[in-house]
């Protein structure tokens, strides 16, 4: 854990040293449970630590460690989240390119963000420590989701997943990957209806705070925006997910990035955009659930595959 991060007042720790009070005199051993009972400003000041016998004492972050990671040490189990190493690399089953690249939206300041799956063998899946539904690499822009995880959230009609996808740039996929590509229409539903709606809204509303209280927006997260109502729209009415924006919506889309366009003018393009998602919705030819049963076989095949490697 850095040492930047502020553990909150009423965690529970345990010493990782001998802790002797003056008055009166208590001495608790390395080992002991405390809870803290004040934090400091910054991570160079010590926290204010009660002892069960209403004890107390200053200690800094290094002369203890949260209980639960203590409680994951004693398993044998990393407290930290694990990178991209060279181990899980090797497990990738599915690599593609999202974000402004693949939505042809991209400039020269622009990453590129990779997104994919990986399949952990059998026994690391097995084990106490299990594996992490999620790897991300800051560094590179890289998450990639473990394959249930991928699977559950693409059947819920995440943004993110469907558009991993329906990606144009696919950088890796192995013959397992590309049967999940092939059943893509098992995950489109009228759940999406639903759940951009969800995601817009929740969007908008951080927009609108912003340019209550900052009187702007960032640009970006509006284009966001308006692309995930386009989205919407477009997966009701033609069954599958758009991810590359062509002419004219790319001229449009780009002046919004660059603040050529008037709020208002955006706003009212987010209405109609609305009634047309609300449109789609009642005529879509999508079905009420995703295909969960397909969906589930190619998960259990493919955990069978996992067990010898």
């Amino acid at each position: 854990m850095s040492l930047a991060f502020i553990i909150p007042a009423g965690t529970q720790i345990v010493t990782r040293i001998a802790v002797t009070i003056a008055e009166p005199r208590v001495i608790h051993p390395a080992g002991a449970v405390g809870v803290i009972e004040s934090a400091p400003l910054d991570s160079t000041h010590a926290y204010r630590v009660r002892f069960p016998d209403e004890s107390r004492a200053s200690l800094r972050h290094a002369d203890f460690v949260v209980l639960r990671e203590y409680q994951r040490e004693i398993a044998g189990v990393s407290a930290e989240v694990p990178t991209i190493d060279a181990d899980y690399r090797a497990y990738i089953i599915f690599r593609c390119v999202v974000g402004s690249q693949a939505y042809g939206l991209s400039t020269a300041e622009s990453d590129i963000d990779r997104r994919g799956v990986y399949l952990p063998p059998a026994d690391l899946q097995w084990s106490l420590a299990g594996v992490p539904e999620q790897l991300d690499e800051d560094a590179t822009q890289e998450t990639y989701w473990e394959l249930r995880k991928f699977l559950v959230l693409g059947l819920k009609s995440n943004p993110n997943v469907l558009e991993c996808l329906y990606s144009p740039m696919v950088e890796h996929a192995t013959d397992l990957a590309k049967e999940m590509l092939e059943m893509r229409p098992a995950f489109l539903s009228k759940i999406i209806y639903q759940t951009y709606n969800g995601y817009v809204m929740s969007q908008f509303k951080k927009l609108s705070s912003d340019l209550r209280n900052k009187g702007e927006v960032k640009w970006k997260h509006v284009v966001h925006l308006i692309r995930l109502l386009v989205a919407g729209v477009e997966i009701l009415r033609k069954g599958e997910v758009p991810v590359q924006i062509h002419e004219p919506l790319r001229s449009r889309f780009m002046a919004i990035r660059r603040g050529e366009l008037a709020w208002d003018e955006i706003d009212r393009w987010r209405l109609s955009l609305h009634d047309e998602f609300d449109q789609a919705f009642t005529q879509t030819t999508l079905p009420e659930r995703p295909d969960y049963a397909r969906v589930n076989d190619f998960l259990i095949r493919a955990r069978r595959s996992a067990i010898h490697g």
